[in-house]
């Protein structure tokens, strides 16, 4: 089970400031009005305050460790997020965050590093087949894609008979893979009860125009 936040209460006046406060200070270049807001007691201002610290160029491995293992969920989720661009954030450890909003957004940043990423391939296999939530097992799905290492073929291929979801995003995975069980599994997603899943198949199958 997921350990997403709460429904966001009403705003907190106070809270409001102190996070325009932190988005005036990057804009400036402030980083000491910044940092005197990274222990904040409103996890959306300590979310903002990374994004910050990112934007100036300060946000290094003391912080960031603390970021990747803060309370709140919503600011794991910026750390796995801002992994998308910065190899010092530890994605791995992201991926295997119980809260699935975090999980998947590192799916996502895993997959923006590409050919980089070949190391994560088995975890987001694991994740991609395991995983108890479809959203996260799309997302890890479509990184593998991304990276396109062989050996997360098998793990795409799975997903080609998940949920409709998922089988859709693995037949786009697919687009950098050949072989016989490409082209089986691409066959039968034409005849998939799910149109966008037919759909993708059929654009992948199209032959170029000359």
């Amino acid at each position: 089970m997921s350990d997403a936040w709460p429904p966001a209460p009403r705003p907190d006046p106070d809270a409001l400031k102190r996070r325009a406060a932190v988005v005036q200070a990057a804009y400036v270049g402030d980083t000491e009005v910044v940092l005197a807001h990274l222990a904040d007691s409103d996890d959306r201002v300590r979310s903002s305050v990374y994004v910050a610290l990112h934007k100036l160029g300060r946000l290094d491995q003391a912080i960031i460790d603390s970021g990747t293992t803060d309370a709140s969920a919503r600011v794991r989720k910026t750390l796995a997020e801002l992994a998308a661009t910065r190899t010092d954030i530890p994605i791995s450890a992201l991926l295997d965050d119980t809260n699935d909003a975090v999980c998947e957004m590192a799916c996502w940043a895993a997959g923006e590093h590409g050919e980089d990423a070949t190391w994560l391939v088995p975890q987001l296999s694991q994740i991609g087949t395991k995983h108890e939530t479809p959203l996260c097992r799309e997302a890890a799905i479509a990184a593998l894609g991304a990276v396109g290492h062989p050996t997360g073929l098998p793990a795409i291929l799975a997903g080609t008979k998940d949920r409709p979801n998922v089988r859709r995003r693995a037949v786009l995975a697919l687009a950098p893979f050949e072989g016989a069980e490409v082209t089986a599994a691409l066959d039968a997603a034409l005849n998939d009860r799910d149109w966008q899943v037919r759909q993708a198949a059929e654009d992948l199958l199209e032959e170029p125009e000359a």
